[in-house]
């Protein structure tokens, strides 16, 4: 860590996320020199400032842009980038959802606190619909983003989520995404004390694990004829058991929809999908001159 003094507010979910990304460098096997984190504007875009490594604090919503032409002209580097709900899904999504499809072999963490933390408090493209702050005091009219489904109709080969409170969890999914070959994308529930408090505390979390059932406490999910149910465990059918399966895009495109669009359904975090055909990285063929 460099010597720069971390300038966040008391509580804030970064500082969990900052303290798993400093530990998961030394154990990825690339030189510090060799590796770049790149962020826009926003809370979460002062990360370059507190890593010893190469970085580059740019300007809003073009961290996407400025990482592809960093990984296009220096294969070799590790190329992290850092965004927000309002930096990565507002100005910046046109650029999101074209690094998806051109599947560049960078990291994208895209930390999610349903608010605008720099700027005070306005509601951003992740608020729930409803929701009263300063830019909607009478209640936000506009539907959010499901980040989720935005990066599978993009077209993303890797899609995880976790959560700033989680540290043992966060930490598997970052070395998960560096693993990945290809664009790989995580959203990171993050908390602001300041402007958003609490608004992860009320619902159950769905910890998704490869091959594995999806049990949450005492309840169980099936999927029976496109049909989602939750029941509790004694009551299921063992036949319609929902297995969890990384490379199933149909499926995936139901969990990225429980917590967003079913409200009384738990919140999945872990890998969601992550493509079982290779596909090539558009580094691969890019050729500077």
């Amino acid at each position: 860590m460099n010597n720069s003094k971390v300038n966040w507010c008391p509580g804030c979910g970064n500082f969990s996320i900052l303290k798993q990304i400093q530990s998961i460098l030394p154990e990825i096997g690339v030189n510090k020199h060799k590796i770049v984190f790149v962020s826009g504007i926003g809370c979460s875009s002062r990360f370059p400032y507190y890593l010893d490594t190469y970085g580059i604090h740019g300007i809003h919503g073009r961290a996407t842009s400025i990482a592809t032409g960093i990984k296009l002209s220096k294969k070799n580097l590790s190329v992290w980038i850092i965004t927000g709900d309002g930096d990565g899904l507002s100005i910046g999504v046109n650029h999101l959802i074209h690094l998806f499809r051109r599947n560049i072999n960078v990291n994208i963490l895209l930390f999610n606190n349903k608010i605008y933390g720099l700027t005070k408090g306005q509601y951003s493209p992740t608020s729930s619909l409803g929701v009263k702050t300063k830019s909607s005091p009478l209640g936000t009219i506009e539907r959010p983003f499901n980040t989720l489904s935005l990066a599978l109709g993009a077209g993303a080969t890797f899609i995880a989520r976790s959560i700033d409170i989680n540290r043992k969890h966060l930490k598997k999914m970052l070395l998960a995404s560096n693993n990945h070959i290809g664009t790989s994308f995580l959203e990171i529930y993050q908390n602001c004390p300041i402007f958003n408090n609490g608004v992860f505390d009320s619902f159950e979390s769905l910890y998704l694990e490869q091959r594995q059932p999806l049990f949450f406490g005492k309840k169980c999910i099936l999927l029976y004829k496109n049909k989602i149910k939750i029941l509790i465990k004694k009551n299921f059918l063992k036949k319609n058991i929902w297995i969890h399966d990384i490379y199933d895009i149909n499926k995936a495109f139901f969990l990225s929809k429980l917590f967003y669009e079913k409200k009384r359904s738990p919140c999945p975090f872990g890998v969601l999908y992550k493509s079982k055909r290779k596909i090539d990285t558009y580094d691969k063929f890019f050729n500077l001159t």
